[in-house]
């Protein structure tokens, strides 16, 4: 399977409100090229929020999304309902809780209600396996902010190919004419053959256990023989045929499990299939298997539900935030459950502190004095890592579940599993790498000593929302993560090696440094990173991933540095490209000052180096370097 990366490096002028990738229907980022531009897209200016086509999907519908969502409003809101689309009844009535928990905490309960909206082809009976379900949640207009936040917190409603099916149902196109990969929300007859209901208020006692979100096929779970193979290659272009959804999720699994013998992209139509050969795990822990991986519609999605999970198995307590995290981990833990105490820097010192905590609410209260601990490795934006076998040691004595999000060091690099209950990722970064499509894996340590009721409450209440497309598409991006990772790995040393070696972290800076600090974990915490490193006969193999971060010794140098840079520039990261973005303004842009007292400055830089030429890396980077020590000379 081959890779296509762009090797040379242009300027993204003009390409603002664009998806990131360029002409990509599903793409995951949208280019942001200037810091005013990241600036006017956080202040709403209507010169940004005007020129977007796409965007972070967490944060920005999906115009499919939108399209679907206003014939929805349009056929079964009220009074100006808005609302948002689910693809199971119980992510639907998990939305329905929060807005009305929320809602409740800060005056009178909000109305919610669900409706069930069954969607079948023009030309089929609504009884065939063709049909898809929707779920709806329609709120008061004015309280959509409320709704934004389970959208964005959970990574749970439909996805953009979810919404772009629903839409081929509902419409049908005129024979020859093409259907644009961008067009603003409007509103076409809906097709006669649908069903609804609306459901009361009162969610069932349990959830059906296994419930799939599944595209209208007759799934195959048996192997593709050789002709198929073929036809499959030329057909669709190396995806799996929609059918072999099923055989794509246990490719999936398989290969987070480490479990796959012969996992290349040679191996495609083979590694979901039944004679495909197994092995012990390579995660750490060898008796993992397929059946310990769970797939997620998002990263998000899957730290959501292990959140759910800690709170279906242990004792109500509150969890324990180790670490600056991404922003919405720690929304999850403060917004659902007792709440969080959180430890910002995640340093060895504040480690201390988390030991002291656990004492002294030992010692005060027969209570558990924790639920579950969270923690990235390395973190985001900081790339901190923390010790985790103090961590796992902490875990055992006080009782409490470890969950370590590794989606910046990833599993080719580190070794992470042996020390927690409960591993999640973002697949929606580097082992997808196109940008193209999101999802999530959670994966249980079956040496843990949680790990019978961890499995037990899974096995009750896990449902497949994953939806088929997205997974195919995923399948096929992940085949050579392998080689993809190595490759970035080693382009990232190559960057921040020459940029350290031109900042004040150097042994000898130069007179007028522009940068103040590279974040890399060859650089923070060392030793407790290079502890889990990936090993062969003792050796470190892992390397130290794609993602750095810098800090500059005055704003105007990180706005010239950030302007000049030819790379995309937008949300996301572990592209196969180089992505970048002034991560604090992104990500926190109403609490800058909060966010700085945590070492998260407001003129850092996030970069997610790509696979791009190292040569022509170097040059962009040195030429972003050149205009940031010239608006020191400015100044």
């Amino acid at each position: 399977m081959t890779t296509t990366v762009t090797t040379a490096f242009s300027s993204q002028a003009g390409t603002l409100g664009a998806s990131v990738p360029p002409f990509t229907a599903h793409a995951i980022s949208v280019s942001l090229p200037t810091w005013k531009d990241t600036v006017g897209y956080e202040e709403g200016d209507k010169r940004v929020v005007d020129a977007m086509v796409s965007g972070y999907p967490r944060f920005f519908f999906h115009l499919s999304i939108q399209k679907l969502a206003q014939i929805c409003e349009q056929k079964f809101g009220v009074n100006g309902e808005r609302c948002l689309l689910c693809p199971t009844r119980k992510i639907a009535e998990q939305c329905r809780a929060f807005m009305i928990d929320r809602s409740s905490k800060t005056g009178s309960a909000v109305s919610v209600r669900l409706v069930q909206f069954l969607i079948c082809p023009e030309d089929e009976p609504e009884t065939t396996e063709s049909c898809i379900e929707l779920y709806i949640v329609l709120f008061p207009g004015d309280s959509f902010p409320l709704a934004k936040q389970f959208f964005q917190h959970t990574g749970l409603c439909i996805s953009s190919r979810y919404a772009e099916h629903c839409l081929s149902l509902l419409e049908k196109e005129k024979p020859g004419s093409p259907k644009p990969a961008f067009a603003r929300p409007h509103t076409r007859t809906p097709n006669r053959h649908y069903s609804t209901n609306s459901f009361s208020k009162s969610p069932p006692a349990t959830p059906v256990p296994g419930h799939s979100t599944r595209l209208p096929a007759k799934p195959t779970d048996e192997a593709l023989s050789a002709d198929q193979s073929v036809y499959v290659e030329e057909r669709y272009g190396r995806n799996l045929p929609l059918a072999s959804a099923a055989a794509a999720k246990r490719a999936l699994r398989r290969r987070i499990a480490g479990v796959l013998v012969q996992d290349s992209p040679s191996d495609w139509s083979t590694a979901g299939g039944h004679e495909a050969e197994l092995g012990p795990s390579t995660r750490g822990v060898e008796s993992v298997t397929e059946d310990d991986v769970y797939l997620y519609s998002t990263g998000m999605s899957a730290i959501w539900s292990a959140h759910q999970l800690a709170l279906g198995v242990l004792p109500a307590a509150k969890s324990i935030c180790f670490g600056f995290p991404y922003t919405d981990t720690l929304k999850i833990l403060e917004k659902w459950g007792p709440g969080c105490h959180f430890f910002g820097r995640g340093t060895d010192e504040e480690l201390e502190e988390l030991e002291n905590l656990l004492e002294k609410k030992t010692a005060d209260s027969s209570e558990p004095p924790a639920l579950a601990l969270f923690t990235e490795f390395p973190s985001n934006p900081l790339l901190r890592s923390a010790d985790l076998p103090r961590l796992r040691a902490l875990a055992d004595k006080y009782n409490f579940l470890v969950v370590v999000d590794e989606t910046l060091g990833n599993f080719v690099n580190v070794e992470v599993l042996p020390y927690a209950d409960i591993v999640v990722s973002s697949l929606s970064k580097v082992f997808s790498g196109d940008g193209n499509v999101m999802g999530g894996s959670l994966v249980l340590n079956p040496h843990g000593r949680h790990y019978a009721a961890l499995k037990a409450y899974m096995t009750q209440s896990y449902e497949d929302s994953y939806f088929d497309e997205d997974a195919i598409y995923m399948e096929r991006n992940s085949r050579d993560f392998r080689r993809r990772i190595e490759i970035i790995d080693a382009n990232a040393f190559a960057v921040c090696s020459f940029l350290r070696s031109r900042s004040l972290d150097d042994p000898s800076p130069p007179a007028r440094a522009a940068i103040n600090q590279v974040y890399y974990p060859k650089w923070e915490t060392a030793a407790n990173f290079d502890r889990c490193r990936v090993r062969k006969d003792g050796v470190p193999t892992g390397g130290y991933g794609g993602l750095f971060s810098l800090t500059f010794t005055t704003t105007a140098a990180a706005q010239a540095f950030f302007d000049a840079l030819s790379c995309h520039k937008g949300p996301s990261l572990g592209t196969n490209f180089t992505l970048a973005c002034p991560y604090a303004i992104l990500a926190h842009f109403a609490e800058l000052d909060w966010a700085a007292g945590y070492g998260v400055e407001s003129n850092l830089v996030r970069v997610s180096v790509g696979m791009e030429a190292r040569a022509a890396l170097l040059r962009c980077f040195e030429k972003a370097l050149s205009a940031a020590e010239a608006a020191l000379d400015s100044a």
